[in-house]
């Protein structure tokens, strides 16, 4: 099975318009445009009876000590972890891709309405929901998708892996505001075969420039 993308090229710089921030030269940060990348895929195993999708950033900083502060970097070795930013499931088998923009195409504050999607799909929860809950303009359910924003002052890009699984089943037996590890857990022993993409991103003017 084989993943791709036109929004970007494998192991490429993913576009601003399908970023949750972008660089802003006054505040370091501002919205992007935050539409769900094109992806399109071919040659599913037999006995494929749905798909689902994964969208996460492996390289989140594992304490916030040094996020976004100003006279401060995140060093590079600092230990990272997972950070969702796309959990799709239910896709039919006869599907085989997704227009930009089709669940995604802004960001929305307090978050998006799930999980029920577009063609009968399901989405979960992503790793915003938890970043803003402490945020009173921008706290809510975050379902679906929502782009890369990482810290301005990282000393390192992030990755963005896209992973589709092909599954022996027609519905994931998740329910209510399920989240990745919920999707990861339901679907153990279930993956006929899975297909990954990469695109990198980073809001470091430091890193842009090299």
């Amino acid at each position: 099975m084989k993943l791709s993308s036109t929004s970007f090229q494998d192991q490429a710089r993913i576009p601003e318009r399908n970023a949750f921030g972008k660089v802003d030269a006054a505040s370091h940060v501002a919205l992007a445009g935050n539409a769900n990348p094109q992806l399109a895929w071919a040659d599913a195993p037999a006995g494929t009876q749905s798909f689902a999708l994964i969208c996460h950033d492996p390289d989140v900083p594992s304490r916030p000590d040094d996020v976004n502060q100003e006279g401060r970097e995140v060093p590079a070795d600092l230990p990272r972890v997972d950070f969702y930013h796309w959990v799709l499931v239910d896709i039919a088998p006869t599907v085989s891709q997704i227009a930009e923009g089709a669940y995604s195409n802004d960001v929305t504050p307090r978050g998006k309405p799930g999980p029920s999607a577009a063609n009968g799909t399901r989405q979960g929860i992503n790793g915003y929901t938890a970043w803003f809950a402490g945020d009173h303009d921008m706290k809510g359910d975050y379902f679906g998708y929502d782009g890369p924003c990482p810290p301005w002052n990282d000393a390192i890009q992030h990755r963005y892996i896209f992973t589709l699984y092909a599954l022996d089943i027609a519905r994931v037996p998740v329910d209510g505001a399920f989240n990745a590890e919920d999707v990861l857990k339901a679907i153990q022993g279930h993956v006929l075969e899975q297909s990954s993409i990469m695109g990198w991103y980073t809001l470091n003017p430091r890193l842009l420039k090299a």
